[in-house]
This record gives structure tokens, sequence and C-alpha cells, in this order.
């Protein structure tokens, strides 16, 4: 909340200097990250959730567009522009991120380790700031049926077992290479 309330006042700020229609820039500032709040029960990103939740409250175009629009680039408009700073200066400031090194780190990590307990999985890597989880398994050992059970079992532990915001890919890739040389 204090994130979306700071880049309201910092939108509103700069678009008086820019000219930009600053009561837009205030209400698309507040309302920017508002598909964050519902990303985790909604399918969807975050800007497209916020979007379809600011249209069906009646909010303007122009409004609805910069929570979906921040995310552009560039964005189709100088308000969602404005706001799109806005964030960018909110979200950079020291201590806005209430995240550590250490605890992103270890949330990738535990990812990886939560598809790595599986059987016949090779290696998995978090990527994407841990918003896509890449599961290679072992041909030999895991049919395509098997791999297509092994990404929903993943994501049913990753659900059951570990915290994370919004919503993360479990990919699955069985892939088998057969190479031989003519002399």
């Amino acid at each position: 909340m204090q994130h979306a309330l700071e880049t309201s006042h910092l939108a509103g700020l700069l678009a008086q200097d820019l000219g930009a229609d600053v009561s837009t820039c205030r209400k698309g500032g507040l309302f920017h990250d508002i598909g964050k709040a519902v990303d985790h029960e909604i399918q969807g990103t975050h800007p497209e959730i916020g979007y379809d939740i600011l249209k069906k409250f009646g909010l303007p175009e122009e409004v609805a567009y910069i929570a979906k629009g921040h995310h552009e680039d560039p964005p189709q408009t100088l308000e969602c522009l404005v706001v799109k700073i806005a964030d960018a200066v909110s979200g950079s400031r020291m201590g806005a991120r209430k995240d550590t090194y250490e605890n992103y780190v270890q949330r990738l990590t535990e990812l990886e380790a939560t598809a790595t307990a599986f059987e016949g999985v090779e290696k998995a890597y978090a990527i994407q700031a841990g918003r896509e989880l890449r599961v290679f398994v072992m041909p030999d050992k895991m049919d395509d049926w098997q791999a297509t059970k092994l990404a929903r079992d993943v994501a049913d532990k990753i659900e059951a077992d570990l915290k994370y915001p919004g919503e993360i890919k479990v990919a699955v890739i069985r892939e088998k290479r057969i190479i031989e040389y003519a002399r």
C-alpha cells in the first residue's frame, strides 16, 4: 500500500511538471499494481488482471490502461509513462523491497529443490525471478505421460509447501538427443 501511495504522489508531481493529466496519473499510480492483490487467485499476469479489475469497476480507459501499460515498452500514453517512471523511482529507493537478497536466493533454491526431489528429474532451474521453473527430466526414465503428470505434481507440491508471490509456471522438458558421427 505504501508503494502505491508513493507512486501516486510521485506521478502527480511529475505530471504537473510534464503537462500530463495529474488526476489520471495520481489514480493510475494508486491502482497500477492492483492486480498483484489477486494474481495468486486468478490466472494471468498482474497487469492484465489489474486492467480487468479497473474496467469492471468503471474506471476510465486512460486510468485502467495504466495498470496494463506500465509494463509495456514504450507505454502508449504520456500518463502511463509518468506512472511507469514514478513506479521505478518508488520501487528502487532504499528499503522499498522488503525481500532481502538472501530470502530471494533461498526462495529460488527451495523451488529448484522441490522439483529435483522427484524421481527422474535431472536438474531444475528457477528463472525469471522465480516466476518460472524449468525441470529437465531423464528421457530414458520418464515417458511423455509421466512428464505431463510430473508438471502437475511439481506445481501441486509448490502450492502446498512454498510461499511465493503471484504465479509460477512449471515447464517440464524431456529431450533425447541421439548423435552419431560419420568418419
